[in-house]
């Protein structure tokens, strides 16, 4: 039976997880072992964070609306409440945009949800 030599699938194995971990500082995209011990971990943050992300995003859409509805006079739980009462399906990410974008648009949002909450 003839040998079997390994070195061109080795080299394109190595190869892939080298190119890979390219940005990692250090031995970490250089030497094979190393690289390999990053880019394992590398994948486990990203697969931890991407969860992760649907949170932060949710608390920046929930900042940036709550400082747009103070500006004009209305608590972010008032407005949540009377956006719900006047029957306003937008959500947080929505909003969050058009308090940055068109801020006389949040503005209507906001005298509309001011109209629906009780006395």
């Amino acid at each position: 039976m003839s040998r079997v030599k390994r070195g061109t699938v080795k080299r394109r194995r190595h190869g892939k997880v080298l190119s890979q971990t390219k940005g990692h500082i250090g031995v970490r995209h250089l030497l094979y072992r190393r690289a390999k011990e990053s880019l394992l971990h590398a994948m486990a943050y990203a697969y931890a964070h991407r969860r992760e992300r649907k949170g932060d995003f949710r608390r920046l859409w929930i900042l940036r609306i709550g400082a747009a509805a103070r500006q004009r006079g209305l608590a972010y739980s008032s407005l949540m409440n009377g956006l719900k009462l006047a029957n306003v399906a937008l959500d947080r990410k929505v909003l969050a945009d058009l308090a940055v974008r068109d801020p006389a648009t949040f503005s209507q949002l906001v005298d509309m949800a001011r109209k629906h909450l009780p006395a």
